[in-house]
């Protein structure tokens, strides 16, 4: 199986000998891309379903008289960016669903639709952890937690690589602000840089990821395409990585020689630095060409390695935006969705109002995520106001912008429920570039966010509208938090929809009204104030990223969230009790009983968090370690187990330079939500 390294490294002697038949200019023709920065520009300046960034696979390197297959690029977090693809929530929202099963069966339908485009390679496995949630590019990624990010990320991974594509883990490492990401240079203690911004790029690595994508960043002074630290001592060393590395595109190289001796493989998506380049500096002796041999072999291994595996069914251009897979998109949209607050049960809406109104501007427009690397260009996609017409068959429903705050509060009040859709479009967050980045971009993509709130305009509606009706939900759309502080107390129900995809408009409906069960958790802390979080200047030259950051860092300064890391309600309630936790054969297991006592069927996650009052180290309060996703009908009953291995609670000691373990008694906190009310605290021994 393409999946696992032991298979893929069976390949070694044949790629071997492949690759010494090779002359050293094929070599270095493997190691480059073939796509130029105009024409990138060109897609990104003017982009149409028919002509857009990926709208192909991006080749690179391969060598058709030994039999060696070209790297076929296709990127997309929530999708593959080529032609006319299924859009699937953005990760983010796939991260709220707390389902690795789920995120395994989207990896699944994302790689048969590359293979139906004819590639062999997904660049969409983002991972980076956001040090603090303005980072415009968050949506790419699954939340907060380290441990979370590992577990979805690994999942995504295993899925992509079951149809023998190469999954690229990207952006490898400390890449979490964008306006800022061409020049930055983050620095960390030793501990930190373990702890919280590797280990889930570790766990994918693990899980059988064949590439990595270098980041544009800087680390400790050093771009990481080209930093011998982590790409060969860490990555290729202690990881014992067998696949290969691949640059940003366009700018993640940032030179010939440093690049090539220092570990990044291949050159992505055009070749400036490599190609001649390189092969000149293997001819002044300024790089070895047995550092041009690994880096072919790595390629050729993998590529053929994948090339050769059994493919477990065929890939049929139907496949594209198939029925199946576009139900996909919208079981994850609905086990995304995240209710937040339901003040006496407000939701959900009954489907025989008389008149519902529905207000703000992205109610009525596709809103699908930001307009960089990761957008995708699907057949349709349903907005909120098309979902709520097409449920609500029997209710006159009436839509308005909300520009004119005193008009719609005059709407408001004679309307029997009120709907307000507020966040974020692309032009709010997103992947960064202006023509300050290269002349061949002529207008600002994206950017970070500096106010984490709601537009003033917004808030003002939600106010002005909550005061005269208190039959009104307010559905969030965004990439990540979205602070609620200056508005939460006229809201009567706050349903947190992030960027749901092609179908979101249909599931934001569906769960307005009932048919669809919200059962998504937050993948991060929503805090009251942003004054909670960690400071950030989105154009600095160099940061520090402390040890803490997110619901660590709440929890540390014993300051209250708005709602807490994990948190989500239902139209059900649930009974969560018999809290037990053992450890047997180097694996903790903890359990408990989880009964549906309302009258609906729903979702619940277990969640298991670990401490240790009497660490000899600095630690977090509680850390997660473990989750399950439980479905259950009314009056039902299950035993939901959550495993994690011993190592998870192990350290990074900065002295040592080396993970241990603390022996002793350690605390484990079972329930639903990261907060005492919501958790039951055990105690087991390691």
């Amino acid at each position: 199986m393409f999946n696992s390294k032991e298979y893929r490294l069976k390949f070694t002697e044949k790629a071997k000998k492949i690759v010494e038949q090779m002359s050293l200019e094929e070599k270095v023709y493997l190691m480059s891309g073939r796509i130029s920065l105009e024409d990138v520009g060109d897609v990104f300046n003017h982009p149409s379903a028919d002509n857009h960034y990926n709208v192909f696979p991006y080749p690179a390197g391969g060598n058709e008289r030994l039999g060696v297959p070209e790297l076929k690029f296709c990127d997309g977090p929530r999708g593959v960016v080529c032609y006319r693809a299924t859009c699937f929530p953005v990760t983010m929202a796939r991260g709220a669903t707390f389902d690795t099963e789920l995120e395994e069966e989207v990896g699944e339908a994302i790689a048969r639709e590359i293979r139906a485009f004819g590639g062999n390679y997904y660049g969409g496995v983002c991972i980076n952890l956001p040090y603090n949630p303005g980072w415009g590019r968050s949506q790419e990624v699954y939340g907060e937690d380290t441990y979370h990010l590992g577990a979805m990320g690994s999942a995504l991974v295993k899925g992509v690589q079951k149809h023998n594509v190469v999954a690229c883990v990207k952006h490898y490492a400390f890449n979490s602000m964008e306006e800022g990401r061409f020049k930055v240079s983050v620095d960390a203690s030793k501990r930190t840089e373990r702890e919280v911004y590797l280990r889930h790029f570790k766990d994918c690595i693990e899980a059988g990821a064949a590439s990595v994508m270098s980041a544009y960043n800087r680390y400790k002074g050093t771009y990481l395409g080209e930093h011998k630290y982590m790409l060969r001592d860490v990555l290729k060393g202690e990881w014992d990585f067998d696949g290969f590395v691949v640059s940003d595109f366009i700018w993640g190289t940032k030179s010939t020689v440093d690049a090539a001796n220092n570990g990044l493989d291949v050159e992505m998506c055009n070749t400036f630095y490599y190609g001649d380049k390189l092969v000149q500096a293997v001819k002044e002796n300024k790089v070895d060409e047995s550092v041009i041999d690994e880096a072919a072999l790595r390629i050729v291994r993998t590529l053929i390695a994948a090339a050769e595996a059994e493919d477990p069914e065929t890939y049929e251009h139907s496949v594209i935006s198939c029925g199946a897979h576009i139900a996909l998109a919208k079981k994850a949209a609905a086990k995304a969705m995240t209710l937040i607050k339901n003040e006496n049960q407000v939701l959900p809406l009954s489907k025989k109002l008389d008149n519902i109104l529905v207000l703000g501007k992205l109610a009525n427009v596709e809103n699908i995520g930001d307009h960089g690397s990761s957008r995708v260009f699907p057949y349709y996609t349903v907005t909120p106001l098309q979902g709520i017409v097409d449920i609500a068959k029997d209710s006159k429903v009436t839509y308005y912008s909300g520009e004119d705050i005193n008009k719609a509060a005059e709407m408001a009040k004679n309307a029997d429920a009120v709907i307000m859709v507020v966040g974020y479009d692309n032009d709010d967050e997103g992947e960064f570039l202006t023509n300050e980045d290269s002349s061949v971009f002529e207008r600002r993509i994206g950017g970070d966010r500096r106010n984490l709130g709601l537009h003033q305009n917004e808030v003002d509606l939600i106010n002005a509208v909550g005061k005269v009706n208190k039959n009104n939900a307010v559905v969030l759309i965004g990439g990540n938090m979205i602070l609620v502080d200056n508005f939460e107390a006229n809201a009567s129900s706050i349903l947190m929809a992030y960027y749901p995809g092609m179908e979101g408009g249909t599931v934001i409906a569906e769960t307005l009204f009932g048919d669809n069960n919200p059962g998504g958790k937050l993948p991060f802390v929503l805090v009251k104030d942003a004054k909670d979080l960690p400071e950030v200047d989105w154009d600095a030259d160099e940061v520090v990223y402390d040890y803490y950051h997110g619901y660590a860092r709440l929890e540390k300064n014993n300051v209250a969230p708005y709602a807490p890391y994990g948190f989500g309600l239902s139209y059900t309630t649930f009974d969560i009790k018999d809290a037990g936790c053992k450890v047997e054969n180097d694996m903790i297991t903890a359990q408990v009983q989880v009964t549906n006592t309302g009258d609906m069927a729903g979702d619940e996650v277990i969640q298991l968090y670990v401490g240790k009052e009497d660490s000899a180290v600095d630690r977090p309060v509680r850390e997660l370690k473990g989750f399950t996703r439980v479905s259950l009908q009314p009056g039902e009953t299950k035993t939901v187990t959550v495993t994690t291995p011993v190592s998870k609670l192990e350290y990074y000691c900065d002295n040592d330079n080396m993970w241990k373990l603390e022996k002793g008694k350690y605390q484990a906190y079972i329930g639903n939500a990261l907060s005492d009310e919501h958790l039951t605290k055990v105690e087991f021994e390691v």
